[in-house]
């Protein structure tokens, strides 16, 4: 069953697969091997160690203790089944209420009444693909304006290290500028790329967050105009851009074929999304606004002149763009040699239109009689998606979840952008969302088959659909636990949390079969040592019985396994941030699983057995 419950972890795909896939192997592993010595090993070692004497639990002084309040809560709730099995739902609603929030104008109403606190409490956890990894460092890539000069992207890159370093836990500050000689890495010359690194968290200032000290950087930062400072962390960024082309955890893309109609419906969605809340670092990418020089032949002109068109285009070719006229060559190293016109030559329209182009008789003329010569706005960049042309608007999400974040950004750009879009033009989105809507979806599909998978395991053991599903029943009572403690620990659902639901699936299961082990054995010897005497109040005792041999082995599993989790919780080593909240819901839903197995548990045994019982008194009395 427990290896059954980490089917789902196999079946995750991507950065999350590789994360988890050797946890799960880890775990069936290790399920493999503890069975295989239950069953071989162990009884051989009990036949050696295990001789007596034997004492009753109430002969031990931590069980006589505990069977003390037991026994009392035991016998109310067998007394009183309706009122356990409504509060065991009522928590069951109530966790789920907590986890998934109310519906937002209900939050609205609340939050203007004295009873805003509860609007609070019922927002929900919301959602984010994976809990940031602290990697000890940050990267800072802003994107400057098309068209800027490398003099004074230089100038602002310098500026901005200063700035940087100036703050008391940074260690160190490097900016880097420009692309390096591969088709991997097509930066454009106006964005920068600092990589800070920060100091251990023991030489911070009190007080001073990752949080807030980003916030300060973005506030210290922000003077440039046309700049959008965003942060996130080398690794995160890398994995972003290599998984999604989006340098960020959200990217609206629009698709569509006219680059002015693009251009402008990404700065009407950079304005939407830059006023949800949560929203940072939110920058469109800029197809337009790059300048360029234009050579447009006269044709006319270059006719009378005797000028041949290809003639033209020869010296602007080579004049602006520089043409390869031979290879120095150095041992094994090779140099092409370029030529080209001098720099303040092919900067100037007026400078550049005075270049003498040869033509028929030996003749020349200036360039700038055989050809119009302007400045213009273009492309900066020309990207393509599925065939069209593509723009996007990046934003990183704070101090909120990406996946509420994401929502309502959807649900401003349906009302406010979308209607009014051109013709052709579309919205879809990317970035880390598209993770978290990956791995949501594959455990949506593959958790409720295992589930059922497990169930037809249980009532091909049970023989009856009933007690199957009363085992089953484990699971969702042992999730009020984990949202309790979630809920507390203020983590959002991610694919770490959901992991740790899918290990307590396997655990509250075992467990609640182990306890209807005990019940039925006890069940059994009341009716062997009754027979035909065997009645209601017989059967309460067999369960009590039964559920008191279970207390001893049901809090050393919970024991054992909260304290092989906690020192996880007080970690705050690399790798920490994912394996807490993997940790959270097994040590809540083990404690409510503990209440559940042994309170709820027997209570609806004896009320399915007691069912049983009458209708077999029943069939007695009519055949005598």
């Amino acid at each position: 069953i427990i290896i059954l419950a980490f089917v789902p972890v196999f079946a995750l795909e991507g950065q999350e697969g590789r994360l988890f896939h050797p946890l799960a192997f880890t775990k069936t592993f290790a399920c493999v091997a503890a069975t295989v010595l239950a069953v071989t090993l162990v009884p051989v070692l009990c036949s050696f160690l295990v001789r007596g004497p034997f004492h009753r639990e109430e002969d031990n002084r931590v069980m006589r203790v505990l069977l003390r309040g037991y026994e009392p809560a035991l016998d109310w709730a067998l007394a009183h089944p309706g009122g356990v099995l409504s509060g065991a739902g009522l928590l069951l609603g109530l966790a789920a209420t907590v986890a998934l929030g109310l519906p937002r104008p209900w939050l609205d109403r609340l939050a203007g009444t004295p009873a805003a606190p509860l609007a609070r409490v019922f927002a929900g956890f919301g959602t984010e693909f994976m809990p940031p990894l602290d990697e000890g460092s940050l990267l800072f890539m802003p994107v400057l304006a098309p068209g800027i000069s490398l003099t004074e992207v230089r100038r602002v890159m310098a500026w901005q290290d200063r700035v940087i370093a100036s703050f008391p836990e940074v260690a160190s500050v490097a900016g880097k500028l420009g692309r390096a000689e591969t088709p991997t890495d097509p930066a454009p010359i106006e964005m920068i790329e600092t990589t800070i690194q920060l100091k251990p968290r023991s030489e911070w200032r009190p007080g001073v967050t990752r949080e807030s000290l980003v916030a300060s950087m973005q506030a210290a930062l922000i003077q440039v105009p046309g700049y959008a400072p965003g942060f996130l962390q080398p690794i995160e960024n890398r994995v972003l851009m290599i998984s999604t082309g989006i340098r960020a955890q959200l990217g609206v893309v629009l698709l569509g074929t006219d680059p002015a109609k693009l251009q402008a419906a990404a700065f009407e969605a950079e304005r939407i999304v830059r006023s949800v809340p949560g929203a940072s670092g939110v920058a469109p990418s800029r197809l337009q606004g790059k300048p360029y020089i234009e050579v447009e032949i006269d044709r006319p002109a270059a006719a009378r002149a005797g000028v041949n068109a290809r003639d033209v285009m020869d010296v602007v070719e080579a004049g602006l763009g520089g043409r390869t006229v031979a290879t120095l060559i150095e041992g094994r190293e090779r140099y092409p040699l370029q030529v080209r016109l001098q720099r303040d030559l092919r900067d100037d329209p007026e400078t550049l239109a005075e270049v003498p182009v040869a033509g028929m008789g030996g003749r020349t003329v200036p360039l700038g009689q055989v050809a119009r010569i302007r400045r213009v706005s273009g492309p900066n960049e020309i990207t393509s998606e599925n065939g069209r042309l593509r723009v996007f608007v990046q934003a990183n999400v704070v101090g909120r979840d990406l996946g509420g974040f994401v929502k309502d950004v959807r649900h401003r750009l349906e009302e406010e952008l979308q209607p009014r879009l051109p013709e052709g033009v579309t919205i879809t989105y990317s970035g880390q969302f598209e993770n978290l809507l990956r791995a949501r979806r594959t455990l949506w599909m593959i958790v409720p088959v295992s589930l059922l998978v497990i169930f037809l395991l249980l009532h091909a053991i049970y023989h009856d659909a009933r007690e199957a599903a009363h085992v089953i029943l484990a699971v969702p009572f042992a999730l009020s636990g984990s949202v309790f403690l979630q809920g507390l620990l203020g983590y959002p659902f991610s694919v770490a949390v959901w992991i740790g639901y899918i290990a307590l699936f396997g655990i509250a299961i075992q467990t609640g079969v182990v306890m209807v082990v005990y019940l039925e054995e006890s069940v059994a010897r009341s009716r062997a040592a009754l027979g035909a005497a065997f009645g209601a109040r017989d059967l309460v005792d067999a369960v009590k019985a039964g559920a008191r041999l279970r207390l001893r082995p049901k809090l050393m599993t919970v024991a054992t396994t909260i304290a092989s989790l906690l020192p996880i919780l007080w970690s705050s080593r690399a790798g920490a941030e994912v394996m807490k909240p993997l940790a959270a819901p097994v040590i809540g839903g083990s404690i409510s699983s503990l209440l559940h197995i042994l309170i709820v548990t027997p209570v609806i045994f004896a009320w399915l057995r007691g069912r049983d019982l009458k209708r077999e008194n029943a069939a007695a009395k009519a055949t005598a």
